[in-house]
């Protein structure tokens, strides 16, 4: 029991806003590709498929981060009981356990048409490069934005079997969500990562951090109305845009004070919110 505690903590199961943040755009990609008039079980089937795999990935990317993050987090105040940053698991015992999950993902991955499967795997170097970003650039969240998202054109193209526009534009904006949500998530370390010399979005927009998620929000919004448009969408698809409008803007940026970690958590984690909101609303552009 005490083995599975450690297990859950190091990879994060107990806390679903990280898989859902990487579900919510696979779920959106299949969304938009998918033609209610023709009904089939395969939508349904995908989304769990969508969902098994990002819990998977999520998990193992965790684990990955905490190794190549090991003599960081002991340094700082949220991370350094991490199971990896003190010692509770070995970094052999983690990558074991990471190349485990990933390989139960890859059971998942073949059920995809083969354009899917090469596009996902083509994704990968993304997926573990990312913890190294924050120490060469301030922009790790721009990478974050990149990698997490990429499940919104890998939903398309399971149901379409080919790239086009449409989730292009959605892929971008859903890039600038992210670079916007995880600036608030990074507000919680800004002296801690000042101090051992970490670099984020959250750090260069320090003085200016409004302005800077106005700017990102404001892309994704821009994408949403632009999608709408492209995919003829129904009034009432631009109506709801008012709802997601308030939440972005209102109660999350209006909200936000980055002297307290505790409201930046909050607010970060309302961004599960936003996506199910998102999702509801193509549901309502589309019958």
């Amino acid at each position: 029991m005490n083995q599975l505690k450690i297990f859950i903590e190091l990879s994060r199961i107990n806390k679903p806003i990280g898989y859902m943040l990487l579900f919510w755009p696979c779920a959106w990609g299949l969304l938009i590709g998918h033609d209610f008039k023709n009904e089939n079980i395969t939508f349904y089937f995908y989304l769990v498929l969508f969902f098994l795999g990002s819990i998977l990935m999520r998990s193992a990317g965790c684990i990955i981060n905490d190794i190549a993050d090991k003599k960081y987090d002991i340094r700082v105040q949220r991370t350094k009981n991490r199971p990896i940053a003190s010692g509770k698991v070995t970094v052999i015992t983690g990558y074991l356990l990471a190349g485990s999950l990933c390989i139960l993902s890859f059971f998942i991955l073949i059920n995809f048409n083969s354009f899917t499967i090469l596009l996902a795997l083509a994704s990968m170097p993304l997926a573990f490069t990312y913890p190294l970003m924050k120490r060469y650039t301030y922009w790790p969240q721009l990478f974050l934005g990149i990698t997490f998202n990429y499940g919104l054109i890998l939903g398309w193209t399971s149901i379409k079997n080919e790239i086009d526009l449409i989730p292009v534009i959605f892929y971008f904006g859903a890039v600038f969500w992210t670079l916007g949500y995880d600036t608030i998530y990074g507000f919680q370390d800004l002296k801690d990562d000042e101090i051992i010399g970490l670099k984020s979005t959250s750090i260069k927009f320090k003085n200016i951090p409004t302005l800077f998620l106005y700017f990102s929000y404001s892309i994704f919004l821009l994408a949403l109305l632009l999608l709408g448009y492209l995919m003829n969408f129904n009034k009432f698809y631009f109506i709801f845009m008012i709802v997601i409008f308030i939440q972005m803007f209102y109660f999350q940026i209006k909200q936000l004070d980055i002297h307290a970690p505790r409201k930046c958590l909050e607010i970060f984690k309302s961004n599960n919110l936003l996506g199910f909101m998102v999702f509801i609303n193509l549901i309502i552009g589309k019958i």
